[in-house]
């Protein structure tokens, strides 16, 4: 018994020696391939991150890394400090592993003025803070319609815990996430990304619907569905636990 227990924790150190070589091997190939090349140390988005259009600068210190690239395929706008950028904003997606160019951050005005929706005569907007899967896994954009679920819980003046589509073909005019990370172990360049953070979604309505919405977010909780033009609104109602299972 006491051998095999001995070759087990021999073979688990063995295993972790070979790790840490390999490891060492990879780091002083880089060197070596980079011996005698002229190199620039530059920011570039970490693996297995994607940036949104609309990212403030000032949030994407945990989302870029310093790193040296020959100096031959650094492009004349690639940043070394986000100071460069500082007060600006992404203007497109900035991807894993893409290095960061001056050239794709723009002052937050100019984006908004390139985005935005048209609000109706007579509504307002509200804005609502989501989790991603509260919100079609933040797959939203402005000019998209959506449904709004409202549900409410048990409490002081609510007897029974509710869910009802109270809202239909409701205009997004503004939808602002934070970064958007690819799904761990999916290579697939079909896979979704998956927002990293809640997701701000901007709507109009009229003001009794600006009430109710605002009333669900304080005091209960909303859900969204993408509810294009033609979607039919037939057959919804005040969902509580009896009716789950008609």
């Amino acid at each position: 018994m006491k051998s095999r227990i001995i070759g087990a924790i021999a073979a688990v150190l063995l295993a972790v020696l070979g790790t840490v070589l390999l490891v060492q091997y990879v780091s002083a190939s880089e060197q070596r391939a980079l011996a005698g090349t002229e190199t620039r140390t530059v920011l570039v988005v970490r693996n297995g991150v994607s940036i949104p259009e609309g990212t403030a600068a000032e949030g994407l210190t945990d989302l870029v890394s310093e790193e040296a690239v020959p100096a031959k395929v650094v492009p004349a706008d690639a940043i070394a400090s986000l100071d460069q950028v500082a007060g600006l904003v992404t203007s497109v997606e900035l991807v894993s592993g893409e290095q960061v160019l001056s050239s794709r951050f723009v002052d937050p005005v100019e984006l908004i003025e390139d985005s935005v929706v048209e609000v109706p005569e007579g509504m307002q907007e509200v804005t609502i803070l989501l989790e991603p899967q509260r919100a079609v896994g933040g797959q939203i954009l402005p000019g998209d319609t959506v449904g709004v679920f409202i549900s409410l819980a048990v409490g002081e003046d609510v007897l029974e815990a509710t869910t009802h589509l109270t809202m239909h073909k409701v205009l997004v005019t503004s939808v602002q996430g934070l970064a958007i990370t690819a799904e761990e172990g999916s290579n697939s360049p079909s896979s979704t990304p998956i927002p990293a953070g809640s997701v701000l979604v901007t709507v109009a309505r009229p003001a009794p619907d600006a009430e109710k919405i605002v009333f669900a977010q304080e005091f209960g909780t909303i859900w969204l569905s993408k509810e294009p033009a033609t979607a039919t609104e037939d057959g919804t109602r005040q969902i509580t636990a009896d009716e789950i299972y008609e």
